[in-house]
Parts: structure tokens; sequence; C-alpha cells
């Protein structure tokens, strides 16, 4: 019995430090690049576009196809006198036949460039889809980050809230305070001790947020924690000029914009291959079999079905064709000016992407700057918070000031402390992103 509990509470606690298991931020990205819906629906992609390959390589081979048929007439028919008679006859028929392209316009080479250019726009489809879900999990997993130093502010006030009431207590009992003063001072800690179930259920929903991301369940899921270095304040890049420049030639969607132009101009080929003749062949070979099942003439007799099938009745047969196109009611011409268009809409279409990729670059950078003016500003007004604070601190303790001036500095301070750690995130973020868009992306 005693061997049977042990075992079972050595199965809870392996569960449970299981359950309990802390997730790097490469873990995450590395799990949610490998279970993410999304990455697997392109990566499917790619299986289809490889597939449209193998097809448009079939093109170039022959086809080939076999028939046979076969049926039972019964009426009048000739025999070999050529008197016609009522007879019952077996026809069977055996056909091979094999057809294929010489010459099309060279349509089929130019759909089978196009699948090449489908599987490289899926495979970019695919990185701009692990791109977009590695951010969304660094800045995930940031967010928790920021929400457990945070959090850590809190819970320091508030035992400092609390220290504060002991104190206040002890002050008041010996009549150095008004009962007024300890009254505010238990308010305060409750204030606190507020701040840091509020705190609390912030970090609650930044987990269950990167959880959801990751699809995984949130029940015990936490990550590891990780320093986060105050930065510098400087940024990595002078100009989003710089980073726009690279990212031109780092970023899938203008890969892919500029394979949407190479395809426009196969589509534009493969149009123009209808104003071209098309030489097709066609090599056939069959045999038959002939059986009179009634009537036969004084000593005929029905050939036996192999002498028939293999030798008397086997033909074969070789074809040529050429279709030269003179006159399609301009369908040609129309599908040609069409393809011409949709090859500007392609042009029109990268510079879109570029623009769209010029302004998110700018606004970024914009950001990262503000941000690192925000940090900057936050750590100056912080370091005043804390001399403040200390100075009050002082002032109170010799009676010198009240416990409501106190109170005031104590929660500029908080403030402060507050607003660097949400600028210090703010910024390692927004640098994250710049990082990114200039190929420079690291999960460090």
């Amino acid at each position: 019995m005693k061997i049977k509990f042990l075992l079972i509470a050595s199965i809870f606690m392996i569960s449970s430090g299981y359950s309990q298991e802390k997730w790097s931020l490469k873990k995450c990205v590395d799990y949610a690049l490998e279970n993410n819906i999304s990455i697997k629906q392109s990566a499917l992609s790619i299986s289809l576009s490889e597939r449209d390959v193998a097809i448009t390589q079939g093109n170039f081979l022959p086809t080939i196809g076999a028939s046979s048929s076969g049926g039972i007439n019964s009426g009048l028919s000739p025999d070999q006198t050529g008197v016609l008679k009522n007879t019952t006859n077996f026809n069977g028929r055996f056909n091979l036949g094999v057809n294929g392209t010489i010459f099309n316009g060279f349509r089929n080479l130019n759909s089978y460039k196009q699948a090449q250019l489908g599987i490289e726009s899926s495979k970019l489809d695919l990185e701009k889809a692990q791109n977009d879900v590695s951010l969304f999990v660094v800045n995930g997993y940031l967010n928790i980050l920021f929400a457990k130093e945070n959090l850590s502010v809190a819970k320091v006030q508030s035992e400092i809230s609390k220290k504060q009431v002991e104190a206040a207590s002890q002050r008041f009992e010996a009549g150095i305070i008004p009962k007024g003063d300890l009254l505010n001072t238990q308010s305060t800690a409750a204030n606190d001790q507020q701040n840091v179930i509020a705190r609390e259920n912030t970090l609650t929903l930044a987990l269950l947020n990167l959880a959801q991301l990751l699809q995984i369940s949130s029940v015990g899921f936490d990550i590891e924690d990780m320093t986060v270095n105050s930065p510098s304040g400087l940024l990595l890049y002078e100009s989003s000029d710089v980073v726009y420049e690279k990212a031109l030639t780092t970023q899938p969607q203008i890969k892919n914009a500029e394979l949407g132009i190479q395809n426009a101009d196969l589509n534009i080929e493969l149009s123009k291959g209808a104003f071209l003749p098309s030489l097709n062949y066609s090599i056939s070979g069959g045999t038959s079999y002939f059986n009179q099942m009634n009537n036969l003439f004084p000593g005929q007799k029905n050939e036996y079905f192999f002498k028939q099938v293999l030798k008397d009745r086997v033909t074969y047969g070789v074809s040529l064709s050429l279709n030269i196109p003179i006159f399609n009611r301009f369908q040609t011409k129309n599908n040609v000016a069409k393809s011409y268009i949709n090859r500007e809409l392609s042009l029109l279409n990268l510079d879109n992407q570029k623009l769209q990729l010029q302004q998110t670059i700018e606004q970024a950078f914009a950001d990262a700057k503000a941000a690192s003016k925000t940090f900057e500003a936050a750590t100056i007004s912080l370091k005043s918070q804390r001399e403040a604070f200390k100075n009050a601190q002082e002032s109170y303790n010799l009676g010198a000031s009240t416990l409501f001036d106190f109170d005031l500095v104590r929660t500029r301070l908080v403030s402060a402390e507050s607003a660097l750690i949400r600028a210090k995130y703010d910024f390692v973020f927004k640098t994250k992103v710049l990082q990114f868009y200039y190929g420079d992306f690291n999960l460090d």
C-alpha cells in the first residue's frame, strides 16, 4: 500500500512539474512556427504549387490510350458468294493510340515556367506568415515580461505600504500622529493591494493571449524570466531610408510582387501563343476479329481468333495535324490586350507594396524615435522622483511634513517607476520591429 501511494505521488509530481514547465522565447517562436494553423496552410499551398508544376510537366508527354469494342449483329449480311442471308455475326475491335503536341506556340513551356513561379510565390507567402507570427509571439512575450515587472513593482510598493501601516499604528499608539494619518496610511495600503490584484489580472491576460497565439491551453502556462536590459536610448539606424532600402531586398511581400510582374510577362507570351500555328501528331494501331456464327457457306469456316487479331486484321496509322489560326472573332487579340493591362496592374501592385512598406517603416522609425525620447525622459523622471521620495521620507520621519504630502511624493514615484517600465518595453519592441524590417531580427 505504501509503495502504491509513493508511485501515485511520484506520477502526480512529474505531471505537475511538466504542466509548470516554463517556455523560453525561442521555444515559443519555434512552437508557433511549427504548429500555427496559418503557417501550416501556407506550407500546404507550396505542395499544391508543386503539383501544378508536375501537371505542366505532363503537358510535354504524349497521351496514350487503349480501347476495345465488340458487338453481335443479326440480320441480312452477305456470305462469301455475295448472297444475302440471315446471319448472326460477332465483331470485335481493339485499338491503341498515342497523341501528342509537337508545337503549340510555346504555351506548354510558358505554363511550366508559370507553375515554377507559383512555387516561389507560395514559399514567399509562407515566409511572410512566419515573420508575422514571430513578431506577434515576441510582442506577446514582451507583454508578459512587462506585466511581471509591473507586478513586482506593485508588490514592493504594497509591502512598503504594509510597513508604513505598522509604523503609523505604533506612532498612533504612542500619540505622535492623529488617527486620521493612520486611516490615510491604511487607505493607501488598501489601494496598493488593489493595484497588485489589477496587475496580477493584467499578467493573467497577457499569459492567456500568448497561449492562445500558440494555440495551446493556458492552464499552467508560464514563460521563463529573462532580463531585458535597459536600452541605451540610441536608435540602431540613422534614418528610416536606411531600413527601407534594406527591406526592399529582404521583405517577402516585395519579392512576391516582383514575381507577379514575371508571371504577367508569361501571361502575355501565353496569350500571344494563340496567334501561332499548332502541330500535333497521332499514332494508332488496331486489330479486329470477325466471327459468323451461322449459315456458313459449305466448306467455309471462321478464322481462329489469334490469326485474325495478330496477323490478318492488324492496322497501323500515323498522322500529323496542322492548325493555323486565321480569324477567331478577335478573341486572341483581346486576350493579349488584357494580359498587357494585367501587367500594368502588377507594376502598380509592386509600387503599392513598396509605398506601404515605406510608410510602415517610416511609422515604425517615428514610433521608435518617440519611444527613445520617452524612455530617456522616464529615466530622468524616475531619478528625480527617487531623490524627492528620499527627501520626503526623511522630512516625514522628522515630522517636518504631513502624511498627505508624503503620499503624494510616493504616488509620483510609483507612477515614474511604472512609466519607465512601460517606456523600456515599448522601446525594446519598437527596436525589434525595425530590426525585423532591416532583416536583422533576432530573439536575443
